[in-house]
């Protein structure tokens, strides 16, 4: 138990150490929906060694919402500029989000977004649905 532990402790004092330079690069705002309210870092990538680009500074609407909070196409709406970030971490994060939602808005978003094209593949085929 106490390895757990300390390989979590350590991986988060690994993510926490990006924390000032991924703030001024998002502005000190959520890079998903620009809030300014209760930011911290998210993971995109938890199996990889941390890095600024699997990193992103989200807001705990934002949060929930990685973490499988269910929105509906409203909300998700503010977070659709997030897929033409450069940073892997938020466009990528921002389209598996939006992938749950169905609506024809989101497969045209997820289309033209700058996500990697494999990833893009991946969450616009199957048995998707789309209106």
């Amino acid at each position: 138990m106490a390895k757990g532990y300390n390989t979590n402790k350590e991986r988060l004092e690994a993510v926490n150490s990006f924390g000032k330079s991924v703030g001024k690069r998002a502005g000190f705002k959520c890079e998903w929906c620009e809030s300014k309210e209760d930011l911290r870092l998210w993971d995109n990538k938890p199996d990889l060694p941390p890095e600024p680009e699997t990193l992103a500074l989200l807001c705990s609407q934002c949060r929930d919402l990685a973490d499988g909070k269910k929105a509906d196409s409203n909300e998700l709406r503010s977070i659709r500029n997030a897929l033409w970030s450069d940073v892997p971490a938020v466009a990528e994060g921002a389209a598996k989000v939006l992938s749950r939602c169905r609506e024809a808005w989101v497969k045209d978003a997820i289309e033209q977004s700058l996500i990697d094209d494999s990833l893009k593949a991946e969450l616009l085929s199957g048995d998707r649905i789309w209106k």
